[in-house]
């Protein structure tokens, strides 16, 4: 005997074509995730299978139904991020280290120029270590969000005046490369290494705004070298790139945190670019700070890419191959 679908009325008759997608586009997406058929009559969808998948798909499109009644945009990564939380899929194995508090009911951070949503459920628990903890540290494969929402994290805690100040910081190491000498002063020297965080920085606020606050030093981005010796207290403070980080490196920053301040410190194990030999001080520092209070440790893996899905086939297929060499 066949499951009997299930009826979803869109209330607001306005927002039909944009929940559907060009081309009925989203639906065609989320009747791939969950092997479920939906059929469209006006602003009334008629969902079919299992079903467990009838209500996950129910879910998503409540979800983005919510979204766009709050006048924002559903895209892709949208719909993509609506998918992996209504599967429920349980957060990467790293709840039980370091205490690491779940998300108390926060499901999106507002900045100025957005407001920034989970895409995934390591992403919301992510999103709740970064607003509870003192520090936390987002480790994990590229494209899993882990600086984007760090930075978020550091700009919503800055416009609800919890700090007074931004420092965002990276080592400045070559990915594989010899640059060899650069031109310019110290700032156009080391700017390069620095771009995704001004990006993010510009994606989040006015870029008079950030403009502004750089200039006054309220916000603050500069390589990790220029770290030492400070004391970084009112602050929000996010490292980026850390698996670059030798131990004495990790030891000198953790060691700036001042009073109500806070960090954040992402990075990817797999991609250090260290030299032969040179312990990464990320993995050093998960370890031992795993079980402190006050330390949230988030481990994302190749189902939490949020950018492109053949970048989570990519991280993957590296995966695979680096398990079947031994490493």
């Amino acid at each position: 005997m066949a499951n009997t679908p299930v009826d979803i009325e869109i209330e607001d008759n306005a927002i039909v074509a944009e929940l559907l997608g060009p081309y009925n586009r989203n639906i065609a997406d989320i009747e791939r995730a969950f092997q479920v058929q939906v059929y469209q009559r006006g602003n009334q969808l008629s969902i079919s299978g299992e079903p467990e998948d009838i209500r996950m798909a129910t879910d998503v499109f409540q979800r983005l139904e919510k979204r766009l009644k709050q006048g924002r945009n559903v895209e892709t990564g949208d719909v993509n991020g609506a998918i992996r939380l209504a599967r429920g899929r349980p957060a990467a194995p790293s709840a039980p280290q370091s205490e690491a508090r779940p998300a108390k009911k926060i499901t999106e951070i507002q900045t100025r120029k957005r407001v920034i949503e989970p895409r995934s459920q390591t992403q919301r628990d992510y999103i709740g270590n970064l607003v509870e903890n003192s520090l936390t540290f987002g480790v994990g494969p590229a494209g899993t969000g882990k600086t984007y929402l760090a930075v978020a994290a550091a700009v919503s805690a800055f416009l609800e005046r919890r700090v007074e100040r931004i420092v965002l910081s990276r080592p400045a190491v070559e990915a594989g490369e010899r640059l060899g000498f650069l031109p310019g002063d110290m700032k156009e020297k080391i700017d390069p290494y620095l771009r995704p965080l001004y990006d993010a920085l510009h994606d989040m606020l006015p870029g008079e705004t950030v403009t502004k606050m750089l200039e006054n030093g309220v916000f603050e981005v500069a390589p990790l070298a220029f770290m030492r010796g400070r004391t970084l207290a009112n602050a929000y403070v996010v490292l980026d790139e850390a698996q670059n980080c030798t131990s004495m490196q990790m030891k000198m920053f953790l060691t700036r945190l001042g009073e109500n301040a806070q960090m954040a410190i992402t990075g990817d194990p797999s991609q250090v670019d260290l030299p032969r030999g040179e312990k990464s001080g990320l993995a050093e520092a998960v370890s031992l700070l795993d079980g402190i209070k006050g330390v949230g440790i988030v481990t994302f893996t190749a189902e939490d890419v949020v950018r492109h899905p053949l970048v989570a086939r990519i991280i993957q297929a590296y995966d695979k191959a680096a398990k079947g060499d031994g490493r």
